[in-house]
């Protein structure tokens, strides 16, 4: 059966012209609608299998406002745009699209994205299923295990992480009856690392007098369903005395997911799985519906715990078998939140053949996350080949990463092998991809579309079996809406994005980089290096790292060189300099042509207090037909408001 096809686009020959390809190719373009409120009454009759959605309409709402509602209702859709604002693509991109096409179309193009999109959607939801169905067999597994009931809780809430991210689990039951031991709290403190604390040990971590813990439990009422709180909901919640205060102010909690066990007897205790973090806004209904489809499966584990033998569950830490960030993260120091993060979303897409997007500062170690999910994938025997597209000069990129025949120019010797083929069946890191010309990116997004490279010289093209893993210290949506990246390719890269944090958040990691390194460059000098001293340690913690991981290394084996004794006891840091040089800088930056037509743009609405028709319009002094102002307009991101 055909796909049907709605699009959504207000220009009539742009719209006609996707209608003749998608016609030509065999697919049902059920409906062309011009405005979100025509789209909404199309997709309740119609129910397309894909949207074709353009971001600008006729009419108040756009584009993301209608694909807000479509991935809430599970259809694909793909944007349809020229290049926009920074703020117009960040909102996009938080919509998760399926695809992005940037205009003019071609029918290739248009044919590959929506092969992409179908194939990611429908994979999509299945892979979600076999996680589930995975899910589900992990906990009948503990449940029918010989392990002690609080061995079962932190199994169980092993393999919830994956699922619902959490900093603190609280679950148990808070009656006297049933379950031994009451609530007992999961502090992660790594991956697959958690501190087990007790109700006692609670009592005593938050210096409780005896008889206040039961006041607070008493006062505590769990939601009568499951229910998720964030932000204002969160403050709101947390706001009187109760345990949900206590956690939230004991270890900085922020969000709340709490999935209550039904009572199915008079004999039966409130039982439930409270998930807490330390971020503001995680929760979502997607959560929720997850929670009551797995209820059913964490009914039967909690009827198990019960007929467990208790174990005394002092506080402490657990290391889950070969769960060590050591072993799994190998060369990645830390255990903040922040990394522990970074870790989850690792584990989630190593098996998989997604392109990941790596961001973050220079120095955060963005080529250590590469080579982490090259070596947790199925790939990790075959060739992971990298490539730092700043360091290659413009005029060699293309014979470097897709290599040429033998004459193919002047010195071209013979025939050479690219990068991309030397990855085939393998992994490439393409490192500073914000540096890579426009001409090679075209190039680039072919490779991942139809997974087939063309060497220069070549007459026919090569297919290549590879995994691009891509990272970047630029603001790649700046980048896009000022015109030097292409908005189709920033969609292809950016399917699981890895956001690697600075040094200055997470600050708690830098004692353990600093033994990680004076142990290295104490074992490459000969020398007998113990530690740093505290005061050291505090004068580090103080620092804002504008260097990152690599100014710190370089710091500690320039102490280690310099140490005249086995504990170094100064670090000299170099001093803050000032902005000021930066901003003046900055100031001082020729504009783009983009920028400048757009800047004038603006100030000729300005001066016409937004009007564009007539004698005194903006188009009539600008020299231009309105409709062709308008369509500047939209290009460039520029909304009736004169804002961009």
């Amino acid at each position: 059966m055909n796909k049907k096809i709605l699009i959504v686009e207000d220009q009539f020959i742009e719209a006609n012209h996707l209608r003749i390809m998608l016609q030509r190719a065999d697919y049902e373009v059920c409906s062309v609608a011009r405005s979100v409120e025509q789209a909404e009454e199309i997709i309740e009759n119609e129910r397309p299998d894909l949207v074709l959605l353009d971001i600008f309409l006729t009419g108040k709402r756009t584009g993301i406002d209608l694909a807000v509602q479509l991935r809430e209702t599970n259809i694909p859709f793909i944007y349809l745009s020229a290049n926009s604002n920074e703020e117009v693509l960040n909102a996009a991109k938080a919509t998760h699209p399926n695809g992005f096409l940037v205009k003019p179309f071609r029918e290739k193009d248009l044919l590959v994205a929506l092969q992409i999109a179908h194939y990611h959607h429908e994979n999509g939801l299945e892979s979600q299923l076999r996680k589930e169905t995975l899910l589900q067999t992990q906990l009948a597994n503990i449940t029918a295990g010989l392990a002690a009931w609080d061995q079962k809780l932190l199994m169980t809430a092993q393999v919830l992480q994956p699922f619902i991210s959490f900093d603190l689990l609280a679950v148990g039951t808070s009656g006297n009856a049933g379950m031994p031991g009451g609530i007992i709290y999961f502090l992660r403190i790594g991956f697959n690392e958690y501190q087990v604390i007790t109700q006692d040990g609670l009592q005593t971590i938050a210096n409780l007098k005896n008889g206040e813990m039961e006041a607070l439990q008493a006062k505590t009422m769990l939601a009568p369903d499951i229910a998720f709180y964030n932000n204002e909901h969160f403050k709101l919640v947390t706001s009187v005395p109760t345990m949900r205060k206590l956690i939230a102010d004991t270890f900085g909690m922020h969000s709340l997911l709490e999935l209550p066990l039904p009572v199915t007897s008079a004999h039966d205790s409130p039982f439930s799985f409270s998930f807490y973090s330390r971020r503001d806004d995680v929760y979502a209904a997607h959560h929720r519906a997850l929670c009551q489809r797995i209820r059913p499966f964490l009914q039967l584990a909690k009827r198990s715990m019960y007929q467990a033998e208790p174990v005394a569950a002092p506080v402490g830490h657990i290391n889950l078998p070969a769960s060590s960030p050591n072993s799994v993260f190998s060369g990645i120091i830390g255990r903040s939140p922040q990394l522990t993060e970074v870790f989850e979303l690792i584990s989630q897409v190593a098996p998989v053949d997604t392109s990941v997007l790596i961001t973050g500062e220079s120095g955060t170690g963005k080529e250590r996350i590469a080579d982490s999910i090259h070596a947790l994938s199925p790939r990790k025997n075959q060739p992971l080949i990298k490539v730092n597209c700043a360091a290659l000069p413009a005029n060699l990129i293309e014979s470097e990463l897709f290599g040429h025949e033998k004459g193919a120019f002047t010195g071209a010797l013979e025939k050479r092998i690219g990068r991309f083929e030397q990855a085939n069946h393998g992994s490439i890191f393409l490192d500073e991809i914000g540096d890579m010309p426009l001409e090679t990116q075209v190039k680039l997004l072919r490779v991942l579309q139809q997974k087939e490279i063309e060497r220069i010289g070549g007459k026919a093209p090569v297919k290549v079996n590879i995994r691009i893993i891509a990272a970047t210290n630029r603001n790649l949506e700046k980048e896009v809406a000022e015109g030097r990246f292409r908005l189709d390719l920033y969609y292809r890269l950016n399917v699981f994005p890895i956001r690697l944090p600075s040094l200055a958040e997470r600050k708690d990691d830098i004692p353990l980089l600093v033994n990680h390194f004076v142990q290295i460059y104490s074992k490459k000098t000969g020398k007998k290096i113990s530690g740093v001293s505290d005061k050291a340690i505090k004068n580090l913690m103080a620092y804002n790292w504008p260097g990152n991981i690599r100014e710190l290394e370089n710091l500690i084996e320039r102490s280690v060189l310099l140490a005249k004794n086995d504990l170094i006891d100064h670090i000299p840091l170099p001093t803050q300099q000032s902005q000021k040089i930066s901003e003046k800088a900055e100031e001082s930056r020729l504009k783009t042509i983009f920028e400048n037509e757009r800047d004038y743009i603006i100030e000729v609405l300005k001066r016409c207090n937004g009007r564009i028709r007539g004698a005194d319009g903006a188009a009539a002094i600008l020299n231009i037909p309105p409709t062709t102002l308008g369509s500047k307009m939209k290009k460039l991101g520029i909304r009736r408001d004169f804002s961009i």
